[in-house]
């Protein structure tokens, strides 16, 4: 089994899936929709669910600096219903914050153009999302 984790946009959605032995985290896809239709962002992890033999799904939670929600985390609580609704998988909300931040300068380490990293910035989020998520149930968090 394996566990899924994505990073939600207004117009992405940032797709990492970790091995079997759920010890590391490599990125699918960075897959872009029509603003604000999260029923496509819904039917491409209803196809992953199919394809894949998913544990859980962890979907980065947006949460604010000092620790509120903001507009883009309630959208966040939306999608997490619909894919509860949709999918008999465990979704898991996991703190964010700063990981793009942490997926840009990890780029720009790696010397990436501007275009790649637009391109490839949601996807490197949720496969820092996913190693933190599994990094720390190894520890026992």
């Amino acid at each position: 089994m394996k566990i899924l984790a994505l990073d939600l946009g207004d117009a992405s959605l940032g797709i990492a899936i970790s091995d079997p032995t759920k010890t590391i985290a490599r990125g699918v896809e960075n897959y872009r929709f029509q603003a604000q239709a999260f029923n496509l962002a819904l039917d491409k992890v209803k196809s992953i669910a199919k394809a894949e033999s998913l544990e859980t799904i962890v979907l980065g939670y947006p949460k604010n600096m000092n620790n509120t929600a903001g507009d883009q985390a309630k959208k966040t609580e939306k999608f997490k219903t619909m894919l509860e609704e949709a999918l008999d998988i465990p979704i898991v909300l996991h703190d964010e914050r700063l990981t793009s931040r942490l997926a840009s300068q990890t780029m720009l380490y790696a010397k990436k153009s501007r275009k790649k990293r637009q391109k490839t910035l949601d996807e490197m989020s949720a496969v820092i999302l996913l190693q933190q998520y599994l990094d720390e149930k190894k520890r026992g968090g």
